[in-house]
């Protein structure tokens, strides 16, 4: 798999001079858990970003719960963290990769194609007795350069058209209760974008924890058609990334983020709300 790499990879590789390890994990309801559990211990040489304070600019009448944060505001983090242009990223969470996915398609979406997600989680490195320390790395300001690729960006606009006449596959990574309307702990309304398909994020990960391979993945997606357009959402735009990832790896090339997701959906009065099961 390209975009997601083992534990034993970045054992193999984790003092390699180009090698930068971000630790993303992060509990919605709890801000400073993320943090606290890095000053707990992570992996050598890791630095933290924060979900809501590096990763998402601050929220606003629209945009949702984790609005994009500005490309020059989280190029000039990425650079003060020593991340450079020529980095080979490599982001873990304990969350099954939600959080570290979410930085994954950001450097992407900043045109950094060398990001991976590692596999598994910090809690299994730690319980392979892999290296765990307190020290904080000296973090050395380096250079990030960027290029936008706004192609993997869906709009409210786009996502207005696709509900209404099919121009693409709007896809719900949330969970099937949220996504029925019959459950809603976070945003304001319960229910989904009309004409969206349910694919729950955490389905891209199998019993055990660790990501599905290819073929398990092309298997999921089956129904869909692998030039189709596909705009995928969750509630704010963090857990459809694993969902991204996962369509990468099964061979869909026309995959976009609509970043606000649901939370931004419900922020337009005239948007229409469907429930129950497609």
């Amino acid at each position: 798999m390209k975009n997601i790499v083992s534990m034993r990879w970045l054992l193999a590789r984790m003092y390699e001079t180009d090698v930068a390890i971000v630790d993303c994990r992060f509990l919605l309801g709890q801000p400073d858990a993320g943090r606290e559990a890095y000053e707990a211990g992570h992996i050598p040489g890791a630095v933290y970003l924060d979900l809501e304070k590096d990763l998402s600019a601050p929220v606003t009448e629209h945009g949702g719960r984790h609005p994009l944060p500005d490309p020059a505001v989280l190029s000039n983090r990425l650079a003060k963290a020593g991340i450079s242009s020529n980095s080979r990223i490599i982001a873990y969470d304990d969350q099954g990769g939600m959080n570290a996915s979410r930085l994954w398609w950001l450097l992407r979406y900043l045109g950094h194609e060398q990001v991976y997600v590692m596999d598994e989680s910090f809690s299994a490195w730690q319980n392979a007795k892999f290296p765990v320390t307190t020290d904080v790395p000296v973090q050395i300001p380096s250079s990030f350069e960027w290029s936008l690729h706004p192609q993997m960006l869906a709009s409210v606009e786009d996502v207005q058209q696709a509900s209404a006449s099919g121009s693409a596959v709007l896809i719900d990574s949330r969970d099937a209760r949220r996504y029925a309307g019959l459950e809603e702990p976070i945003d304001a309304k319960a229910g989904h974008i009309p004409g969206a398909v349910n694919y729950f994020w955490k389905d891209v990960l199998g019993a055990d924890g660790r990501w599905s391979g290819v073929g398990a993945l092309e298997e999921r997606f089956a129904k869909l058609g692998k030039d189709d357009a596909i705009i995928v959402y969750c509630g704010s735009g963090v857990s459809a990334c694993p969902n991204v990832i996962a369509l990468e790896e099964a061979g869909y090339t026309n995959v976009r983020l609509y970043s606000g997701s649901w939370s931004d959906w419900i922020s337009y009065e005239e948007n229409a709300v469907a429930t129950g099961e497609v």
